[in-house]
């Protein structure tokens, strides 16, 4: 009978042994759940999956380092959401305007906000928020589209939960003047 060992042991061996088997074990326990939670984030199942390989290959390759601080999950959730945001950066606002629309199209009951936000890509909605630095309208992806709470878009952005506010309140001045 084996003894399970845990995240912290698991982690310790990929990084001063590159121990494979502790890496397939910590790759079983963590891939699934970093999968169904980026795919909350991106409708692209390829984009996901690419992050999701890209933040176990971090770890591999020791790029990413455990400080033990935290748990294992929170850890590489920051990982893969810093990747995540990357991806999606490559793609411009057209693409991250296209997976939201693809997220709505999945929903059962469709809201006023959603029907906003499925005429943002031809209206003058499109035009302010494409106007918007890519901090702001991050930070609008996180808590508007994707529904995050302030903690949440902290962690996935990568930046403190005041200056989420902060850029909210921002995002939302500056869309308010474009479209008085």
């Amino acid at each position: 009978m084996s003894e399970t060992r845990s995240d912290g042991e698991l982690l310790r061996a990929v990084a001063a042994d590159a121990d494979r088997r502790a890496f397939e074990e910590l790759y079983r326990r963590y891939a699934p759940w970093l999968t169904a939670r980026m795919r909350g984030r991106c409708a692209d199942a390829a984009v996901v999956d690419d992050v999701v390989q890209e933040t176990f290959l971090a770890v591999w390759r020791g790029s990413a380092r455990y400080r033990e601080e935290g748990d294992v999950a929170g850890w590489l959730w920051r990982i893969g959401s810093r990747r995540l945001i990357d991806a999606l950066r490559g793609e411009g606002a057209r693409g991250r305007l296209r997976q939201a629309l693809a997220r709505l199209r999945h929903r059962d009951e469709v809201s006023a906000e959603d029907r906003v936000l499925t005429g943002v890509e031809h209206g003058d909605l499109a035009g302010a928020l494409v106007r918007l630095s890519p901090e702001l309208r991050a930070v609008l992806q996180a808590t508007v589209v994707d529904g995050l709470t302030t903690r949440e878009a902290a962690v996935l952005l990568g930046i403190p939960p005041g200056t989420v506010k902060t850029r909210a309140m921002r995002a939302r001045r500056q869309l308010r003047e474009a479209l008085a």
